[in-house]
């Protein structure tokens, strides 16, 4: 009997023990339903009791303090506050889309401008082919009709264009040597003229005043003796790489002529496999409408090289020839050129034969030009290459600033094939988003459908449905 009342004791500590360990179960599993809030470090347990070991009574108030108690009635109620990106209106939205585009765009367009810019004779030399290529691949395709190989009819159709092309630049360099002693002569008479009828004229101009600006004029050009001179070795490196390029024109000639066919199928290898096709079928016509760009710039400049040239051989302006051919020439440059070439007729006129005399020039060059503008371009050119004036003044004055004159020359020409491309490939892109839409389904199809719907009244044979 002794042994009962320890034995009662420990049952008791046992059912105590087991107790709190219920009640912290208990206290365990409202703290998992509700909320949980993290608890400061300040409210940790102390270091003192060991880990593992929570006293019931900590169990049972830190469950209570867990417990985040509902707001009263009368607190003010918070919007929540809105998604950043929906907060952003939405033409903002797109035009933030838009603006890193450009800038991407605008980048890469800077890139490729300086890369061209670093090889601009290998990319003027290259083009300046492309458009002699333009130029006399008919001939080739013609030859080949004809029965002559691939090869030899390239050879027989680049040495006649090249021969020809070095008797005009001879030609011309002939005749203004031949001529320059005459011209000079007769340009210190037109001075003399020139000065005379200054002195006359209503613009009370003196003689002290003109011999100040011939003073000043030989003063400026003695001063300036080492930029002049500077000028003349940078003229001698500047004839070095003209040289450079119209050899690599001819060379890239050569092969554009006799295997432009591969060249280009090795360029579509080139592009990705999904934009192949439109590539495809952009090149040959962008070929042709630079074909008849050249074809038709070609047969305009010549037309108004013979008529002003005459023109001016009839008015007995010294060297007509040789400015004829200046003409010609500068008919490449798109509007700048025939005011160009215009206004050095004029002035030449003015120095040798006078002022009446270079007023009939500018009737002359005006009349030519005016019939070349309404005439000709339109009905040569047709509408192969139909760029808007304004598109043409300001591209010819960009290829200027960025590459001189030969940017000058390929500048329309670029533009023109451009918008030919663009123009095909937004055509392709809507004919193959409507070639891969769903077919029309329900009363649409009904509407499209190539043969009556049953139910529905015949028609007659005008087209007209008969009751």
């Amino acid at each position: 009997m002794s042994k009962l009342p320890g034995w009662l004791g420990r049952l008791g500590a046992e059912l105590t023990e087991l107790g709190e360990r219920l009640e912290q179960r208990r206290a365990e599993a409202e703290e998992g339903e509700a909320a949980p809030i993290e608890l400061p470090e300040t409210a940790a347990v102390p270091s003192a009791v060991p880990a593992g070991a929570v006293p019931a009574e900590a169990g049972r108030h830190g469950a209570a303090a867990d417990r985040v108690p509902p707001p009263p009635a009368y607190a003010p109620s918070v919007a929540a506050r809105p998604d950043p990106v929906a907060a952003i209106p939405w033409g903002m939205r797109v035009a933030a889309e838009a603006s890193w585009r450009l800038l991407v765009l605008a980048g890469t367009l800077y890139v490729l401008m300086r890369v061209i810019s670093a090889v601009q004779l290998v990319v003027l030399a290259f083009v300046a082919a492309l458009l002699v290529t333009a130029m006399l691949q008919p001939t080739v395709a013609r030859l080949r009709r004809y029965g002559l190989p691939r090869g030899l009819a390239t050879a027989v159709t680049a040495i006649l264009g090249f021969v020809i092309m070095g008797l005009v630049g001879w030609f011309v360099v002939w005749q203004v040597m031949d001529n320059l002693d005459t011209l000079s002569d007769k340009v210190r008479a037109g001075i003399d003229e020139l000065k005379r009828w200054l002195l006359d004229s209503p613009f009370h101009v003196t003689e002290q005043q003109i011999n100040d600006v011939a003073k000043n004029l030989s003063d400026t050009i003695g001063t300036n003796t080492e930029q002049i001179t500077s000028a003349g070795l940078q003229g001698v490196t500047v004839m070095a790489e003209v040289l450079t390029g119209i050899l690599l024109a001819m060379f890239s000639t050569l092969f554009l002529l006799y295997d432009g066919k591969r060249i280009w199928h090795w360029v579509l290898k080139l592009v990705p496999a999904q934009a192949r096709p439109g590539v495809a079928g952009a090149g040959p016509r962008a070929w042709r409408t630079l074909t008849a760009y050249v074809r038709g710039t070609v047969i305009v400049a010549l037309i108004d090289a013979i008529f002003i040239g005459l023109g001016i051989w009839f008015l007995k302006v010294p060297m007509a020839v040789p400015l004829a051919v200046f003409i010609f020439l500068f008919a490449f440059i798109p509007l700048v050129g025939a005011v160009i070439s215009g206004a050095l007729a004029v002035v030449v006129a003015l120095v040798t034969e006078g002022v009446f005399t270079a007023l009939m020039v500018l009737l002359v060059v005006l009349a030519v030009q005016q019939i070349e503008g309404h005439v000709l371009q339109p009905f040569i050119l047709g509408r192969a290459v139909r760029v808007h004036p304004l598109a043409v003044v300001l591209s010819v004055a960009a290829g200027g600033v960025i590459a001189g004159i030969g940017g000058a020359v390929v500048a329309v020409p670029l533009v023109a094939v451009t918008n030919t491309v663009v123009g095909y490939l937004r055509s392709y892109g809507q004919e193959e988003a409507l070639r891969h839409a769903p077919p029309p389904r329900g009363a649409t199809a009904i509407d499209v459908a190539p043969t009556p719907a049953p139910g529905s009244p015949p028609e007659d044979s005008g087209g007209k449905k008969t009751e």
